[in-house]
């Protein structure tokens, strides 16, 4: 019987709809609720559950009604990529659990929404043609999943299909057999995955490299010479096929490695993208991985799919920093969890400085714009009344360093301190920051100490670094102030400071609020920081918690406090850890194989 969209159909969707907890195992839809294709009735065959010792559910046998249970990426970490997985059993039972939810649980934990595809086994008694059974479970799949990708917030352009051995053959059937007229469908929507993953697959009819169980099982005793070819899939592919990441192992006694070798090859010679690991060792059936070097396919899958951009670069945490006076240049420290950090290149420099009245590079600033180019300024000396300005494309490669004259109107200008960048994406502006004294302003805090400093935030903006806005006053919260740095908080910007107040001591960190990145910014809040003078903030998410990082700068270390909802702080500088000498940095979240780039220097 052809699939039909009726009220009970559609109740039938609309009730498992509802049981949908997103990351979490869901209650399963029937494919096809008013029965499957060419469906034949039989009462004696029943389905069977295999349990495992402690009584869970490990797989299926004699299924014949198709079911998809649906895993959805939790919204925090939804890339938009969805993956229908097909679990292996030589068409004749699935591993389910190992095969399919298990895997569709790790897919959730990278941010794809995962299907579990519990596809009818072939049978004479329950098809009138067994061949096509399970081709036909997978392509309604595909076109459901692809029909319902708003609803489920995914890409309908990131839809791949994965399958473990048999059901491997499924996945690179379905890959290859996409457009096979096998059911008229109500779906009309291509079947044609993304893209393919195939572990441990059958792949092969032959009878020198195939699995004769699932031959036997999807063909019969006695194939035709026809399907023998048709459903030998190194034959059918071309260059629609769809990219395609395999694993095998060498030693797999119940599908051969040549299964996966021989279609690696038809890939690559219909040049279609494929990458393919084979492991010296590992048993058939090892799911996930267990031993060895086998263990670690999974990273390799996901590496592929950043690759491809199935998933975004995973990121991590780097530290653009100075040492001692700023002659040297730019230092970088990375992290991977934000709290234990590790300098890079034994903490040499990364780049000397070059421009301004002293060539220093003091308080390195460091974003990703809105062009994918990092963008860079600095203080280039202690009296100077500009900036340096540089842009890379991976942070080692620099352009031409470049004096920005910020202050150059102001004669009694006697500094620019500590400049920073922050990008507003809806304006697509830049807007560098910094702090100045201007001999005269704000009489009512100047101080005799400390040289009689006495510092306002100000700014320009930019789109392109080499047309400015002309200069303007960002921050005057009634206190000397200097050290900003400005962060994108959902509706708002918050600005983190520093009270540079002399007399009576302040020396902490502070917030403020505005609504637009150029202000104006609320009155400062109290500090939270505790009682020891620091400077420098700099902040980033960790695990869900505001952390800022800060200069003990009289003590000689780094502190750091952190909160979830930027009211209640709690000090961390106990579980913190920086290179020895850092000074006045900058926190940002960089891919993976930016400080791998990093690490080689």
């Amino acid at each position: 019987m052809n699939m039909t969209t009726t009220p009970l159909h559609q109740l039938l969707f609309f009730l498992a709809i509802l049981c949908f907890v997103p990351g979490s195992a869901q209650e399963s839809i029937i494919l096809w609720p008013n029965g499957a294709p060419d469906a034949l009735v039989d009462n004696d065959f029943k389905e069977e559950v295999q349990f495992d010792t402690q009584g869970k559910v490990r797989g299926y046998s004699k299924i014949s009604k198709t079911e998809l249970s649906i895993y959805l990426a939790e919204e925090t970490l939804n890339t938009g990529t969805a993956v229908i997985v097909c679990p292996g059993g030589g068409y004749s039972h699935l591993a389910i659990e190992k095969e399919g939810h298990k895997v569709a649980r790790w897919f959730n934990s990278l941010g794809i929404s995962a299907f579990v595809l519990k596809y009818r086994m072939p049978n004479d008694r329950t098809m009138k043609n067994k061949t096509v059974g399970p081709l036909q479970d997978a392509q309604e799949a595909m076109r459901m999943v692809r029909s319902k990708a708003k609803e489920w917030n995914i890409d309908p352009a990131k839809i791949g299909i994965m399958g473990f051995s048999a059901g491997g053959h499924l996945a690179s059937t379905l890959s290859t057999h996409f457009d096979d007229k096998v059911y008229t469908s109500d779906y009309s929507v291509s079947a044609r995955p993304d893209f393919s993953i195939l572990v441990y697959p059958v792949i092969s009819m032959d009878e020198k490299i195939t699995h004769m169980g699932s031959r036997k099982n999807l063909l019969g005793e006695n194939a035709s010479a026809v399907n023998l070819k048709k459903y030998s899939n190194e034959k059918q592919v071309n260059a629609q096929t769809p990219p395609t990441f395999l694993i095998h192992t060498t030693v797999d006694k119940a599908v051969p490695v040549e299964n996966s070798i021989n279609y690696y090859l038809a890939l690559k010679n219909h040049e279609v993208d494929a990458e393919m690991h084979l492991y010296e060792k590992g048993r058939h059936g090892m799911g996930l991985g267990v031993e060895g070097t086998n263990q670690y396919w999974p990273n390799d899958l996901e590496n592929w799919l950043r690759a491809l951009q199935y998933i975004p670069e995973k990121e991590t945490y780097l530290f653009s920093y100075f040492k001692g006076n700023g002659e040297d240049g730019l230092h970088f420290a990375h992290s991977e969890d934000g709290y234990q950090w590790e300098s890079l290149k034994n903490d040499e420099s990364f780049l000397t400085p070059l421009v301004g009245k002293d060539s220093l590079m003091r308080d390195p600033c460091i974003i990703k714009g809105g062009d994918g180019k990092y963008h860079m300024v600095w203080t280039v000396s202690w009296t100077d009344r500009g900036i340096g300005y540089a842009n890379s494309e991976d942070l080692i490669h620099w352009s031409q360093q470049q004096f920005v004259p910020v202050m150059a109107h102001e004669p009694k200008a006697r500094n620019t301190w500590a400049p920073e960048i922050t990008y507003d994406p809806a304006t697509e502006t830049y807007m560098i920051y910094w702090a100045s004294t201007i001999e005269g302003k704000y009489p009512e805090t100047q101080s005799d100490k400390e040289s009689g400093y006495n510092h306002r935030m100000y700014y320009v903006t930019t789109k392109d670094f080499k047309e400015f806005s002309d200069t303007q006053l960002l921050y005057e919260p009634g206190f000397n102030v200097i050290d900003s740095s400005i962060q994108k908080y959902g509706d708002q910007f918050v600005m983190f400071l520093k009270d540079e107040t002399r007399e009576p001591a302040e020396k902490n960190i502070k917030i403020a609020y505005a609504n637009q990145l150029t202000g104006p910014y609320s009155a400062a809040s109290a500090p939270i920081t505790g009682d020891y003078w620091a400077e420098g903030p700099t902040a980033t998410m960790v695990d869900g918690h505001w952390v800022v990082y800060f200069d003990k700068y009289t003590d000689h270390q780094y502190g750091a406090v952190r909160s979830k909802d930027l009211k209640t702080w709690e000090d961390i500088s106990d579980q913190i850890s920086f290179p020895e000498g850092t000074r006045h940095g900058t926190v940002l979240k960089v891919p993976q194989n930016v400080v791998d780039k990093l690490k080689r220097e």
